[in-house]
């Protein structure tokens, strides 16, 4: 079969080489510019300071945020879990004001609001912050566990015991996880051993850390196999 080969075709072939020579020279559009690594550790420090100096945040929360680039700035992933629902909020608000966010991603989860999880709060902090070698991580050593009349009659979700404590307690239908760090493994474990202990609790989970745990581990393979 002869091919066409009329001017109207050399002409839409002619428009349709031209069209797909455009498309091909045109520049790629610009990237935003991303956010350098300087920038980046410095809004997560301030995220983090913002967030631990809430006046709402204490020992029965956990909260941890992830940086993400994002086309203007800085997006904030914030995770963890919560026992008041103010701090949800609380936190988000903040994180937002910090210079370099663009967006908060709110993904904290608030604990089931329980009078049997407060009183497996109480239990569990007395066990852990007034044991004998524990007691050293207690702001509060020598001081009542309740101090006011809002922990009497609230409970100490709602007058949550003062001062940093480096042990978290979080609570959820009677399962407890252990969050925070702790100077040695001995430490964890009396920790985990104690809230095992507490009646009421149905699980324990020990995510507590231990400062170059890792690092002291991998020195102690190395001088073993230099004994070798």
């Amino acid at each position: 079969m002869k091919p066409n080969t009329s001017p109207r075709s050399r002409f839409l072939s002619a428009c349709l080489c031209f069209s797909t020579l455009a498309v091909a020279q045109q520049p790629a559009a610009p990237r935003p510019p991303q956010p350098n690594e300087n920038m980046t550790l410095r809004v997560a420090n301030e995220v983090r300071r913002q967030i631990v100096t809430l006046p709402e945040y204490g020992l029965f929360d956990d909260i941890s945020f992830n940086v993400k680039p994002s086309p203007k700035g800085l997006e904030i992933v914030l995770r963890g879990s919560v026992a008041r629902p103010i701090l949800k909020s609380s936190a988000e608000n903040v994180t937002k004001k910090v210079e370099g966010v663009e967006k908060v991603t709110n993904q904290i989860e608030v604990q089931p609001l329980s009078r049997f999880d407060d009183e497996i709060r109480a239990r569990v902090y007395v066990a852990i912050y007034r044991h004998p070698t524990l007691s050293r991580y207690n702001p509060n050593r020598g001081t009542p566990l309740f101090q006011s009349w809002i922990s009497r009659v609230g409970g100490i979700t709602n007058d949550p015991p003062f001062g940093f404590h480096p042990i978290h307690i979080i609570v959820k239908n009677g399962n407890v996880t252990l969050e925070g760090v702790v100077d040695n493994t001995g430490d964890s474990t009396i920790a985990e051993i104690q809230t095992n202990s507490v009646s009421g609790v149905f699980s324990v989970t020990n995510n507590l850390r231990v400062p170059n745990s890792h690092l002291m581990e991998m020195m102690g393979k190395s001088k073993a196999q230099t004994k070798k």
